[in-house]
């Protein structure tokens, strides 16, 4: 069992791509192939299944991968150590939801490649319960989400900032120009929103029953622009984090509606497994992200 090996299995396992992480170790796709198969020779056992253009892993990859992830993070450690040489090098993995994905992480991706050039990123987009089994797994260095303070014994969470949620409508719905409503003025309305499993559609949920609202009429979506778009055009009332509104709010695309959400308010945060070495790489991102969120407070943006 060689290190490349192992290196390209938790590549592949991670880019769910044989072009992708070819690209990103400099073979060619028939070396990724070549290398799997003596890999799954040596264990026994069958650790990758082709369909088309997707890799899933199967059981014994599933299995096989958190070792995968010890012995080349244990390897990375070793290296680190016994160097000299003075520049951050290295690969630093990142996941996170779809919603800091487009409104949050893009300023920080370009600062740190401008600080720290020949660090590789590589970004995993999850969502849910997802984003922390990748971390125990050893998927991914890092992830980010928005949801309730993280208390885990075996991960770390580091608060960003707190992210309020806004109720909006198109300028033409019937509720856009309303200087108050109450909990009646809800019926029969569409809610567009974000899928079950999302973490903050439940507390929403629970918050407008608790205030006397019939069972909520929804529309479910899987993206966050999709349901923008379906406001926009006047298809109903959408949750979002403000983070997401800021463009459509200011060009008057949407209207935020006079509601009280402050019971529907969650932190951003960055999480990693506390028992994974920290490699100058991951450090200095780590570093960098809360540089980056100092700065954007002391702006304004």
């Amino acid at each position: 069992m060689e290190i490349r090996q192992l290196k390209t299995f938790w590549t592949l396992a991670s880019t769910r791509s044989f072009a992708r992480t070819a690209e990103l170790l400099s073979y060619v796709p028939s070396t990724i192939t070549m290398q799997i198969k003596s890999l799954e020779e040596e264990l026994g056992v069958k650790l990758l299944d082709r369909l088309g253009k997707n890799v899933m892993l199967t059981d014994a990859g599933q299995q096989f991968l958190p070792y995968a992830a010890k012995i080349l993070n244990d390897v990375e450690e070793a290296k680190c150590v016994s160097s000299q040489h003075g520049g951050t090098t290295g690969t630093v993995t990142i996941g996170a939801d779809e919603v800091l994905c487009a409104y949050f992480l893009p300023a920080l991706f370009k600062r740190f490649r401008e600080d720290f050039p020949d660090v590789h990123l590589l970004f995993r987009p999850l969502s849910g319960q997802e984003l922390r089994n990748s971390l125990r797994e050893g998927l991914v260095d890092v992830i980010f989400v928005l949801d309730e303070f993280v208390a885990a014994k075996d991960l770390h969470s580091e608060f960003l900032k707190e992210e309020y949620f806004k109720m909006v409508v198109s300028p033409d719905h019937l509720l856009a120009t309303r200087s108050s409503l109450i909990i009646d003025d809800f019926h029969k309305q569409h809610f567009l929103l974000t899928e079950k499993n999302c973490s903050y559609r439940t507390p929403f949920n629970q918050s407008l029953l608790k205030k006397g609202a019939d069972a909520l009429t929804e529309l479910e979506f899987h993206s966050v622009e999709a349901i923008k778009q379906c406001a926009v055009a006047g298809l109903g009332v959408a949750l979002l984090p403000e983070m997401a509104l800021k463009e459509e709010l200011r060009e008057g695309r949407l209207v935020d509606l006079p509601w009280d959400l402050s019971e529907v308010s969650f932190s951003a945060q960055m999480l990693w497994h506390r028992e994974k070495w920290i490699s100058p790489s991951m450090s200095a991102f780590i570093g960098t992200a809360k540089s980056e969120l100092k700065t954007e407070e002391e702006f304004g943006s």
